[in-house]
């Protein structure tokens, strides 16, 4: 059944008119939009105990401390800390035991006469599902993708509703939760590139799995977190970073994932432009890697960054079919080296012209965005059984009206061959792996690392349920 999409003011007002909610709101950097939603629509006295602005650096850092910036989300956890702790203190000895409390902030950059780049914010919520209870907590982060000052304002202003609605209402569905966020907004206009949420209410809830959520239900075109399962900002992981990344489906990690991993690392640390660098090493997931025709197995999903997780990767879910696309993202955050990771037939498919239908300048416009900023292409060879042949990026065949671009590519080091391969784990391949372990053929065991192997018996991951037994007559 469809979910009934209420409108902000419908929101705000069922909001206003509920009783046992009561809280505070404190805004910095784009005015008191959200705030001026619940004024505007009546009622505003039964649920805001106070709305304040600290748009002066003294008197912000008078009120909660001194900041090394002050649109972090630091300075959003600290203004969440000491609104919901002053509610609290003042408040829960005259109406504690019947109200729900809840603090609202947020702390953006927008676009003003002396700010014209990129406008983005941090917004949060603290709240109580029960009176008297520990408080839960949301925290995003959000790009403003209006062209006007006033419009992102009133994006702002729809957004933060949504966010205090959804908090107080659909805490205990976090899918729909997810999706209200955008309510009465389109994704040009604003989008969603972080959440994280924590606390009583949220207790079974998987952050990774919500960072899914968001390029699931386009909020985002790609959303990142770390080893630890924790969610960050993209643009704050990937600032000044030289990265280097690798696609895959990761079902599971083999020798080979990691044997690319390892000689593209080792040649792209002696890069005269990375050398003495901050390096960031990603994996990445697209969602076609995710989707299946059933859908998107959450439980696989899971199983994959666990293992992921465990050898110490940071994780790119992304919605970037085309590469030129995960380059124009990367580099929106950096401009610093970037190394993509990818096989043979990755390479191959790449010099598909059939993906670049789309595009006015076909394959030439893909490669001029892929290529444009300091970008190379490490490839790991593929051995061909049937001919026992090695096909490497130096001896690919492409299209005969597409070899002298290739050889253009070659010559200048923007596509390179790995070296210092492992030739064991060349008759590797994940399809094989997953079949084996599906079926109980213990020879998967021997192609991938140890620690894989470990956690997929014992948490009996992908499907495992242990070696088959063979019946002798």
């Amino acid at each position: 059944m469809a979910r009934e999409i209420l409108s902000t003011h419908q929101k705000a007002l069922a909001i206003n008119l509920d009783p046992a909610k009561y809280g505070t709101f404190a805004e910095i950097g784009a005015g008191q939009e959200v705030a001026r939603w619940f004024f505007r629509v009546g009622g505003a006295a039964g649920t805001i105990a106070k709305a304040m602005s600290a748009y002066d650096m003294t008197f912000s850092d008078a009120i909660y401390g001194p900041a090394e910036r002050y649109v972090s989300r630091q300075r959003l956890n600290t203004m969440l800390e000491h609104e919901f702790r002053l509610l609290v203190e003042r408040l829960d000895a005259k109406r504690g035991a019947q109200t729900k409390f809840f603090a609202f902030a947020n702390t953006v950059a927008a676009k003003s006469y002396s700010r014209r780049d990129d406008a983005h914010g941090w917004l949060g919520v603290r709240f109580q599902t029960e009176p008297q209870q520990e408080p839960s907590q949301i925290i995003v982060h959000v790009r403003l993708l209006e062209k006007e000052n006033l419009q992102e304002q009133e994006a702002l202003g729809i957004f933060g509703v949504n966010l205090v609605h959804g908090a107080l209402y659909f805490h205990a569905e976090a899918e729909t939760l997810v999706e209200s966020l955008v309510d009465n907004l389109t994704t040009d206009r604003i989008e969603v590139d972080m959440i994280h949420f924590s606390g009583p209410a949220f207790a079974k809830i998987d952050n990774r799995l919500m960072s899914l959520k968001l390029v699931q239900h386009g909020l985002t075109n790609a959303a990142m977190f770390t080893a630890k399962g924790e969610n960050v900002q993209p643009a704050d992981a990937l600032y000044k970073k030289a990265i280097l990344i690798e696609r895959g489906s990761f079902r599971p990690v083999t020798k080979v994932t990691l044997d690319m991993l390892n000689c593209a690392a080792g040649m792209f640390v002696q890069e005269p432009k990375v050398q003495g660098e901050d390096v960031l090493v990603l994996m990445e997931m697209t969602m076609k890697n995710l989707t299946t025709e059933a859908g998107i197995d959450h439980k696989d999903f899971l199983e994959r960054v666990d293992i992921l997780g465990a050898m110490g990767k940071t994780v790119l879910i992304s919605n970037y079919g085309e590469y030129h696309r995960l380059a124009a993202f990367l580099f929106r955050h950096t401009k610093k080296m970037i190394g993509i990771v990818m096989g043979v037939p990755t390479l191959r498919e790449i010099f598909d012209e059939k993906y670049y239908a789309d595009l006015d300048g076909g394959i030439l416009e893909s490669f001029g965005r892929l290529f444009k900023n300091d970008l190379k292409l490490y490839v790991y060879p593929l051995k061909e059984q049937k001919a026992d042949a090695l096909i490497t990026a130096g001896n690919l065949r492409v299209a005969p009206h597409l070899r002298h671009l290739y050889a253009y590519l070659v010559e200048n080091r923007l596509i390179e061959s790995l070296r210092d391969f492992d030739e064991r784990c060349l008759h590797i391949f994940s399809r094989t792996v997953l079949a084996n372990i599906k079926s109980g053929d213990p020879s998967w065991e021997e192609m991938v690392p140890q620690q894989v192997a470990a956690m997929i018996k014992e948490r009996k991951l992908f499907g495992y349920q242990g070696p088959s037994i063979r019946l002798v007559a």
